[in-house]
């Protein structure tokens, strides 16, 4: 693989590792003429140099709640043909399929979503680390086998993909969203998942933003500032990996690799209108990820796909297991993945769905409610039955894993920032807030205790859900329809509940996000108001409601399925679209 092409003008980045970070106060209400004030500027500097060779790429004009997904497939100054714009629009799926028959060749693709890329990159501020002469290398060597030989290098032979920051390409820096790291973390290999990729063919050209400390469910840092979303540039992509969803959203990557240990995969995807997918996390390979979170066994963050379509799921954990990863990463189970089970094999034709339609502690806002009540409208017109879940102890969950995930008191976050002389963005704030004993680690026996209520929770959970059953056929819950979070994308720093992801987190359970469209507040009909508040977060959370913030904000359910089940949620997944589909048809909106 080669490293720095020759339109990148700066010297290797480990160069780089000694200069000193003097982040400045941030400034994250700049939209649509570049980077946000503020912040580690030589960071922001660098990464200015290494697309100022692209410039003539560049768009002009809109407002800060635009929806700029479509103005940056302008092809009006003819920089973006009409053939670049329909091919960035394809799934990854797809693209594979035409690079391996020739159709396209990497380089003509790879050129395609850089473009679009370095648009995105002026509105959202979705990328971090920007490699785009290497990737063409890449991209101009598959080009040059194909020719030689007539035939692929691997599955994903010329599909550009993109990687959240915190996680290793080698020759590239890992700041992870900490100022004290930044410059100092240059990747001497690859992930494990970023290995997988690479032999699979795989291209990659930038890394995208995620936020301080990563235990964050939006993406604002001290480096580089604030990602937007690019359906309403004053809304949240979610995080941590909205740097991923930003871009893959708007057309500039076909496929990403996030993270998830509270909803970062699942909470961009959502908010961004994306398919994604959490794992059980012993499922797809962990190994190469920078972070807070290295060594925490009692919750730990899973690997998994960020795409536009249900297809590409299957295509991403589909080449990661038939990699045997196992041999690779110590802790991963030997579970080759079973394609035939995504297509249905096995599976009975009617399926039992329950839905969770409020978790006790944070009612969702309409549209939301709405979301759910058409799947369900859905389901039971193509002839599944679909029960109420009861929600189990929603609140307790969260303080038990929020006591999972600093079990030092918070320690290594505060020095951390301390070493990069840093404050906590507002989310990073928020949680840490929240911690129960911030100056006292748990001590060994606690750590015990904590870890033997977590499992005495999961079993909890396993015997309600065998105990919930369809009263017409008497089967057990296949699935489960839930809010992915209690709002669609949310304004920048107003995060207040995690409950509907992290839930899945302590429990281990793989969860996928069905995208449903976009909301028209002037379209929208009050029909599920919201109720009186029952606590200080639903509160606020009610308080936010308002049409008009969420114009163009993606709608999105999530799936759940049991542990290790991550086929059967994949094929639960198209059995929800086709009916959603089905019923579309004869029910438009």
């Amino acid at each position: 693989m080669l490293h720095g092409g020759a339109s990148e003008p700066l010297q290797p980045r480990a160069r780089r590792s000694h200069l000193s970070p003097q982040p400045r106060a941030l400034d994250s209400t700049q939209y649509c003429d570049g980077p946000p004030a503020g912040i580690l500027q030589w960071k922001v500097d660098e990464r200015a140099q290494r697309l100022a060779p692209y410039k003539s790429w560049a768009v002009d004009g809109c407002g800060a709640g635009d929806d700029i997904s479509q103005l940056v497939l302008s092809t009006k100054n003819g920089v973006l043909t009409a053939e670049e714009r329909d091919l960035v629009q394809l799934d990854a799926t797809e693209l594979v399929k035409r690079l391996s028959t020739g159709q396209y060749t990497a380089v003509q693709v790879l050129t395609a979503f850089l473009k679009v890329a370095f648009r995105l990159q002026q509105f959202t501020n979705c990328l971090t680390e920007v490699f785009f002469g290497e990737g063409l290398d890449r991209a101009k060597e598959l080009d040059a086998h194909f020719a030689k030989y007539g035939k692929v290098v691997g599955p994903l032979h010329g599909l550009p993909v993109s990687i959240k920051d915190h996680i290793l390409l080698k020759g590239h820096d890992t700041s992870a969203g900490y100022v004290a790291w930044a410059g100092k973390k240059i990747a001497d290999k690859d992930a494990v998942a970023v290995h997988i990729l690479r032999e699979a063919g795989a291209v990659f050209y930038a890394k995208t933003a995620n936020p301080q400390t990563l235990l964050a469910l939006e993406t604002e840092n001290n480096i580089y500032g604030t990602t937007r979303n690019p359906f309403n540039l004053k809304l949240s992509p979610g995080g941590s990996s909205g740097g991923e969803s930003a871009l893959i959203s708007g057309h500039g990557s076909p496929l990403g690799i996030g993270t998830d240990i509270g909803g970062s995969v699942r909470i961009p995807a959502a908010f961004c209108g994306l398919y994604g997918l959490k794992p059980s996390v012993a499922r797809l390979p962990h190994a190469g990820l920078v972070g807070s979170h290295d060594g925490m066994e009692a919750i730990i963050g899973a690997v998994g796909p960020i795409a536009k379509s249900a297809r590409d799921l299957n295509l991403f954990c589909k080449v990661m297991l038939d990699a045997e990863p196992w041999f690779l990463e110590a802790p991963l189970l030997r579970m080759p993945w079973r394609e035939d089970v995504v297509r249905g094999v096995g599976m009975p034709e009617k399926l039992c769905f329950a839905i969770l339609w409020d978790d006790g502690v944070v009612h969702p806002h309409p549209p939301i409610t709405a979301a759910l009540k058409r799947t369900k409208q859905a389901l039971e017109a193509a002839g599944h039955e679909v029960i109420d879940w009861e929600p189990v102890d929603d609140q307790f969950a969260w303080n038990l894993i929020h006591k999972l995930y600093f079990l030092d008191g918070g320690k290594e976050y505060r020095e951390t920032f301390a070493e990069g002389g840093e404050k906590p963005i507002p989310a990073a704030r928020w949680i840490m807030d929240q911690i129960e004993r911030p100056h006292e680690p748990y001590t060994p026996g606690e750590c015990f205790e904590l870890n033997a209520q977590r499992e005495a929770f999961r079993l909890k959970i396993i015997q309600h859900w065998n105990a919930t059953k369809g009263p017409k056929t008497g089967r057990r819950v296949d699935g489960i329809l839930a809010p992915t979070h209690p709002t669609l994308a949310t304004p920048h720093r107003t995060i207040r509940w995690w409950g509907y992801t992290s839930y899945w987190n302590l429990v281990d359970y793989p969860g996928a996000i069905i995208p449903m469209g976009k909301f028209d507040p002037e379209a929208y009909v009050e029909t599920d108001p919201m109720p009186a508040p029952r606590n200080e977060t639903e509160k606020f959370i009610s308080s936010q409601w308002s049409p008009p913030t969420y114009s163009g904000a993606p709608v999105a359910v999530q799936l759940v399925g049991r542990r290790h089940h991550e086929e059967e949620v994949l094929a639960m997944l198209n059995k929800v679209e086709d009916a959603l589909e089905n019923y579309k048809k004869s029910h438009p909106m």
